[in-house]
């Protein structure tokens, strides 16, 4: 039913549009509609019928998973095989097409297999993502998942804290994490983790290396997991050692700066006020100009989603969204800190789904 839903809320965009049909072929948007988890689909969709195209080797698994859409297993590339259906429908005059995620090469297959007449009128580009904006906001189902994901996350981030220690390599550390995600049941890691230590800490996506954990100084840690499906996303920074009186001061700022932007989450808040809730903070504490990235972003099927927590970003927060709320702290050669939670958008404000400690902790 739930499938049903989300492709009826399509047919009503493509009425408003003007369009007749749409081509789907970002995977993550076809699992949202239909529930297929192949690595190779296109849906088409009318304003009737809904059908997935997809190729023999996902036979047992299409008819296990896809709901809301017939099933078409097809010899040849899906997205032409879900060009030529559509083109075939009788009352389907123009397709619209996600003009970002589409090749010049793959348009030109697409219209190669259309007849003449319909090659120039048929594909309609659109610039904006028509499937993404409908998973800007997540649904029940969807929220309770990513909260399972975000716990998930916690628990590996407490299991690694009794791991680490000084002069074991970066790479030690990320595969330790990795294969305890594995053993909780993480179908696997959302992105590549992040394992900085020492100065290397200093490097916003310092990916882990053969570097080893230094006696004194930061550890930074920021690591996801897919759980059915969907993402996790937190970061915590941890310290080897007593600090020194800077690097607490810089910690203490950047927790303050995660502190002030997640309070500011709320439906109706425009992101780029979120942003400047941290960005404010870090200012007063003359680290403004080590805050060298956004303050976050949308989390779900994909790791990174709209909205964007930035400068100048206009769109406004609703109820339902997900973000993740990061500033940090680089200073080349010396360290860096990062501070990171999922935060779930509510009507009154944000609710962390990653309720790890975040107060200063010494190994």
């Amino acid at each position: 039913m739930e499938h049903s839903r989300r492709i009826g809320a399509v047919r009503r965009k493509l009425t408003r549009s003007g369009l007749t049909g749409l081509l789907v072929t970002h995977l993550p948007d076809v699992r949202y509609l239909c529930g297929f988890t192949g690595s190779s689909a296109a849906l088409a969709i009318t304003r009737r019928c809904a059908r997935l195209f997809t190729d023999g080797r996902y036979r047992a698994q299409a008819a296990e998973e896809v709901q809301a859409a017939e099933i078409d297993i097809v010899n040849r590339t899906a997205a032409v095989a879900a060009v030529e259906w559509v083109a075939a429908q009788a009352g389907v005059e123009s397709v619209g097409f996600e003009a970002a995620r589409t090749t010049v090469a793959d348009l030109a297959r697409w219209r190669d297999a259309l007849p003449a007449r319909l090659r120039r009128t048929l594909l309609t580009p659109l610039p904006a993502p028509p499937v993404e904006s409908l998973r800007l906001v997540k649904d029940d189902d969807e929220l309770a998942i990513l909260r399972e994901a975000a716990l998930i996350g916690c628990h590996l981030f407490d299991h690694i804290l009794g791991f680490v220690r000084p002069g074991l390599r970066e790479v030690e550390v990320a595969a330790e994490l990795e294969h305890a995600a594995r053993l909780a049941g993480a179908e696997g890691m959302s992105f590549e983790t992040i394992v900085a230590s020492g100065e290397r800490s200093a490097l916003p996506h310092g990916r882990a290396t053969e570097a080893r954990l230094p006696r004194r100084g930061f550890l930074t840690l920021d690591f996801g997991i897919i759980h059915k499906g969907y993402c996790s996303d937190m970061t915590r920074t941890v310290h080897f050692g007593s600090p020194r009186a800077e690097e607490r001061a810089a910690y203490e700022a950047v927790l303050e700066a995660q502190a002030a932007a997640v309070e500011a989450v709320e439906a109706g808040a425009r992101c780029g006020e979120v942003d400047e809730a941290a960005r404010s903070v870090l200012r007063r504490a003359g680290l403004a100009e080590a805050f060298s990235h956004s303050t976050g972003h949308g989390v779900g099927l994909e790791i990174h989603e709209m909205p964007r927590i930035a400068s100048g970003q206009t769109a406004r927060l609703a109820a339902g969204m997900v973000v993740t709320i990061e500033p940090g702290v680089y200073l080349p050669g010396q360290f860096g800190i990062r501070i990171e939670d999922m935060v779930a958008v509510t009507r009154t404000g944000g609710e962390i789904l990653t309720p790890a400690p975040k107060a200063l902790i010494e190994l």
